[in-house]
């Protein structure tokens, strides 16, 4: 299964979640770190739900870009 993840800059590094799976989330330093730790909070937030007979969430978000072509003006 594939799963979206959001990763956004913070202040102090990055963080990532993803949506179809709440309260699955990462922080660290470093966009290749932050995406290491969200896998591996992503396999262990699953067992754990194996574990506790609860149902697995299936990926249902996509990740979608659109491209602005002309420039966007600020409003006064």
């Amino acid at each position: 299964m594939e799963y979206a993840v959001i990763i956004e800059p913070t202040s102090t590094g990055f963080s990532a979640y993803l949506p179809d799976v709440p309260g699955c989330v990462a922080a660290a330093d470093t966009e290749t770190e932050v995406k290491q730790l969200i896998l591996e909070a992503l396999q262990l937030h699953l067992e754990e739900l194996r574990l506790d007979g609860e149902p697995i969430p299936q990926p249902t978000s996509r990740i979608a870009y659109v491209e602005v072509t002309e420039p966007i003006r600020q409003v006064a």
